[in-house]
């Protein structure tokens, strides 16, 4: 079984895909727009431009999105988009390509797990957690050595 995240945009599907090609080095590998589906007259007719479902490759992962139709877009809350990154520096260029036009949540910065760990909203409302992890060895000691946080 392999799951995969599925994410909402209120018609900026296709410019967002663009952007996460962009800025994560992926692939759109599929598109479909309302028109020409039989979802087509589910929609108002300046909304069949918009996309049904999109298919975004980025390394072996799968981010799936869609324009969800007027009536039945809501802002998403209660989740983040995760990107395990292994390099300080591209988490860097990464996270701050998310926030532009965005918001940042909270800078990347380091922490007792990671490199560099960071939460920001982009320009179409997606919520990212940007995370660069230590070695496990280095967790597990800073954890140890962390008074609040030791058993």
């Amino acid at each position: 079984m392999q799951t995969n995240l599925h994410v909402h945009f209120n018609g900026q599907c296709e410019a967002a895909f663009r952007f996460y090609e962009r800025c994560l080095g992926g692939k759109t590998e599929f598109v479909m727009y309302y028109e020409g589906s039989p979802a087509a007259g589910s929609v108002p007719p300046d909304w069949r431009d918009k996309v049904l479902h999109a298919r975004l490759r980025v390394g072996g992962q799968v981010l799936m999105a869609c324009d969800a139709p007027p009536t039945c877009y809501e802002t998403p809350k209660g989740f983040s988009v995760s990107l395990q990154v292994h390099d300080p520096e591209e988490a860097e260029r990464i996270f701050h390509e998310l926030a532009e036009e965005g918001q940042i949540r909270m800078p990347l910065q380091e922490t007792f797990w990671a490199r560099r760990f960071g939460l920001a909203v982009d320009r179409f409302g997606i919520p990212w957690m940007v995370n660069c992890e230590k070695a496990l060895q280095n967790c597990t000691q800073e954890l140890e050595e962390t008074p609040a946080l030791a058993g």
